[in-house]
């Protein structure tokens, strides 16, 4: 006879389940030998970038996640693992865990969920490299203004 799952797993699953479909990316991390202080410095870090960084049971992520993960999910969720749920900008994200991990041994970047498919470790790293959302349209406001400001600029000088 099988058992009735327990209300509050099959609330955590709802949970997660819910963040993987609301978030824009997960990244998949390690937190083994990081103590509460640093997970608090680390949160307050991805915070800061839209990012919302929870522990769960493994096996819980499997179950929430069971008909929509990537290939090669699974072998990610082993040991303790944290996910961080990217609410607005991945590479904001990446960049936030990425200083992080340089500064903190203990944390390891195991890979990410972005756009459905799954990223490693290396690919994570390159997302860290890329600008930001705000970098790239400030990029683009700012290339924008200059014919702008060069035809004011001329028109004043005929004046």
């Amino acid at each position: 006879m099988e058992r009735e799952p327990r209300a509050e797993k099959v609330s955590v699953v709802e949970d997660v389940r819910e963040r993987f479909e609301d978030a824009e990316a997960v990244l998949i991390t390690e937190y083994r030998g990081l103590s509460v202080s640093e997970l608090a410095e680390l949160r307050a870090a991805l915070r800061d970038a839209g990012t919302t960084y929870k522990i769960y049971k493994n096996t819980l992520v499997r179950l929430a996640i069971e008909d929509n993960a990537p290939e090669g999910m699974n072998q990610m969720l082993v040991g303790p693992t944290a996910l961080a749920f990217v609410e607005k900008d991945p590479s904001a994200a990446a960049k936030a865990l990425k200083t992080f991990a340089s500064n903190n041994d203990a944390l390891i970047i195991k890979g990410a969920i972005l756009s459905g498919g799954l990223l490693d470790e290396a690919q994570v790293r390159e997302l860290a490299e890329l600008p930001s959302r705000d970098e790239l349209l400030a990029s683009i406001a700012g290339g924008l203004a200059a014919p702008l400001q060069s035809i004011a600029s001329m028109m004043n000088n005929l004046l």
